[in-house]
């Protein structure tokens, strides 16, 4: 009996460089694909209000008779595909809402959200490594900085611009490259940090480049100009704001490609990797480090990890956020009462003098090993396999 392995789909973003007729174009299908989206927003809340439920269907022949009207007459002038799909994403944001996994949906902003659309395969043609969209007749002049898979038929093509003006094409395609990798005996606890990016229990530190704060200087000259143009739509705040915008797509283009390394290396290299099931969203609230944390980028560090352990055959697991890894001594078992942030080396009482981070790094590796043998999952509960508390007593959140 053969099995099939479902192949995994993976996005594949480059960037293009529009015609002026193409630019037009799709700043237009972007503008529609926000109204419609405000325009079932406002409905659904109405019914919302009234004890209604009105989903995608209901939605979907609204649109239909937008498009007959003469105030949205113009909705007509782009293609219906990104108008039906931006329906189906806030039919998933009512799906996410309603099971508790998100807040409810808001408007989209002019000058704030993202500017995007989406096209299925009725929407666009692929052929030869050429994408032609709806109600064009060239194609998009790809930057091609990757080969797609051989024989790659995208399902779903995502046409954006980001703030700093840069276009980009996303192409949903099955890879087949994505297989699970040998397995192998490897397994390492990571701790992050604000100093050492990640610290790891084999004792390697990964210094952290703190990208933000080597173009600081430069952001704040072009947001000191930025806050000085009037107040509105003219075209010098325009290039203004751009250029405050370019300058954060710098640090976010530099930052996403060292964690890219990063995650891609520890997947290989090990069979198992154990971090701690941090709250970024708390620990950003403290004023005098959250400029720290998220030039750090913990949480998308996360999310890369587990993903790419999934597609590899790896196992990621989180350790309970309130497990003391910092206190706890790697060697006896003890655990310190307070640990400030300004001990980085302390001396137990066994006479065993720790390094804070890799110390931490250690226990998280050897709480995830007891997860996986115990199977308690990614998200284990603060007790022992023989039933004693793995926590003595309720501490803070662990400092970074």
């Amino acid at each position: 009996m053969s099995v099939t392995v479902s192949q995994v789909k993976r996005a594949f973003k480059y960037r293009f460089y529009p015609s002026d007729a193409q630019a037009v174009e799709l700043l237009r299908t972007f503008g529609c694909v926000r109204k419609v989206y405000n325009l079932a927003l406002d409905a659904r809340t109405q019914a919302w209000a009234r004890q209604e439920r009105v989903n995608y269907n209901a939605t979907s022949a609204m649109l239909t008779a937008w498009k007959k009207t003469e105030e949205l007459a113009f909705l007509n002038d782009v293609s219906s595909v990104p108008l039906q799909q931006t329906l189906r994403h806030l039919q998933t944001a009512f799906t996410h809402f309603f099971g508790k996994r998100a807040k409810y949906p808001r408007f989209k902003s002019r000058k704030r959200s993202r500017k995007s659309a989406e096209y299925t395969t009725s929407g666009f043609r692929f052929r030869d490594g050429r994408l032609t969209l709806a109600k064009m007749a060239e194609p998009l002049d790809i930057v091609w900085s990757r080969p797609l898979p051989d024989g790659a038929k995208p399902s779903t093509v995502t046409v954006s611009q980001d703030a700093a003006g840069r276009w980009f094409v996303s192409m949903l395609c099955e890879d087949p490259a994505v297989q699970p990798l040998p397995a192998t005996n490897g397994a390492v606890g990571i701790d992050v940090g604000l100093n050492h990016l990640l610290t790891l229990s084999t004792g390697e530190k990964i210094t952290n480049p703190r990208h933000e704060r080597r173009d600081r200087t430069r952001l704040a000259r072009a947001q000191r100009k930025l806050s000085r143009k009037a107040k509105g739509d003219g075209a010098n705040r325009r290039k203004a704001r751009r250029k405050v915008a370019r300058i954060h797509a710098r640090i976010a283009d530099r930052r996403r490609d060292l964690l890219h390394k990063l995650t891609t290396r520890l997947v290989r290299d090990n069979q198992t990797l154990v971090i701690e099931d941090l709250t970024v969203r708390n620990l950003v609230k403290n004023h005098s480090l959250a400029r720290a944390i998220s030039d750090a980028g913990w949480g998308e560090f996360r999310s890369m990890l587990e993903y790419k352990a999934a597609w590899y055959g790896r196992q990621a697991i989180a350790v309970d956020r309130f497990f003391p890894s910092s206190r706890l001594c790697s060697v006896c078992g003890s655990v310190r009462e307070k640990m400030p942030l300004s001990v980085r080396t302390w001396t137990c009482d066994c006479g065993t003098t720790h390094d804070r981070d890799v110390n931490a790094a250690k226990n998280l590796l050897a709480a995830g090993l007891a997860v996986s043998v115990c199977g308690a999952g990614v998200r284990p509960q603060r007790s022992s396999p023989g039933g004693q508390s793995a926590v003595k007593q309720k501490t803070p959140r662990r400092e970074p």
